[in-house]
């Protein structure tokens, strides 16, 4: 169960998982000096590996859900980018992904991302670092992302979803959960559409306007049932579902940049 009580064990079937997670083991290469890797106890037994790249203490600290086909290394990449503009990037992974443990399901990853939400923030207490926290998620790791939102926004500055569904796994799994199964109802709380509508904290949505994976119209979808006063939708042109960091690389960082700056 989830912390609001929606049961998702009928998504743990093998059919379904195989679909939704693309797990890979953690590269073997040496990290950059700013970045230590901390490993968060979800359940007995059972850590996650996460990676923090920070540079400096008065800066906000970002919660960074990814992609089902990625892991934390392939953030190592982009990290100075984060940091360039003044943010401490705190990457997470999924059961497991990378460093991590563990068999990867659609409810312990919703769950998980509540005790990986508490692992941060002591993290960041421990650095002495400043209390101004942001979460993000690309595209499966929206979910992650705004359950935390839904949850917690009090403890929040923002939330930031990149390449994120509105209807979450539905296109992909309707053959396996009939479409009219009440996950998938207007009212359903597992649907990031309907937990938007209880988020008041500033929010931003970016999205590919090429979405070949995730529909650009999924993302317009998400902006218009944000119930956050501040709002912002942005749309790279010409960018496709895993490319919109590249092809619009100063329009992606620039709204990252300026949403935090304005929020932290």
């Amino acid at each position: 169960m989830t912390r609001e009580g929606v049961d998702l064990s009928f998504l743990d079937l093998p059919e379904i998982l195989q679909i939704v997670f693309y797990p890979r083991k953690s590269h073997i290469k040496p990290l950059a000096p700013n970045a230590k890797d901390h490993f968060i106890e979800v359940e007995k037994g059972i850590k996650i590996g996460c990676r923090y790249h920070t540079i400096g203490k008065d800066c906000p600290s970002l919660l960074y859900f990814h992609g089902n086909a990625t892991i934390v290394d392939d953030l190592d990449l982009f990290a100075p980018l984060f940091n360039n503009v003044g943010i401490n990037l705190f990457v997470a992974g999924y059961r497991g992904y990378g460093l991590s443990n563990g068999t990867p399901t659609v409810t312990n990853m919703i769950k998980d991302s509540h005790r990986v939400f508490e692992g941060f923030k002591k993290i960041v207490e421990d650095y002495s670092y400043r209390k101004s926290f942001f979460v993000m998620g690309r595209s499966l790791g929206s979910l992650s992302a705004i359950e935390l939102a839904y949850n917690y926004q009090d403890d929040l500055q923002g939330l930031i979803v990149e390449s994120g569904p509105s209807n979450n796994l539905k296109q992909y799994v309707s053959s396996m959960v009939p479409l009219d199964h009440p996950i998938w109802r207007d009212d359903s709380t597992f649907l990031n559409k309907v937990k938007l509508r209880s988020i008041s904290k500033p929010t931003l949505i970016i999205h590919g306007e090429q979405d070949s994976l995730i529909p650009v119209d999924e993302g317009k979808e998400l902006y218009e049932n944000s119930a956050a006063k501040d709002k912002q939708l942005v749309i790279i042109p010409n960018a496709d579902h895993g490319d919109l960091f590249i092809v619009g690389k100063e329009q992606y960082y620039k709204a990252i940049r300026e949403f935090v700056k304005n929020y932290s």
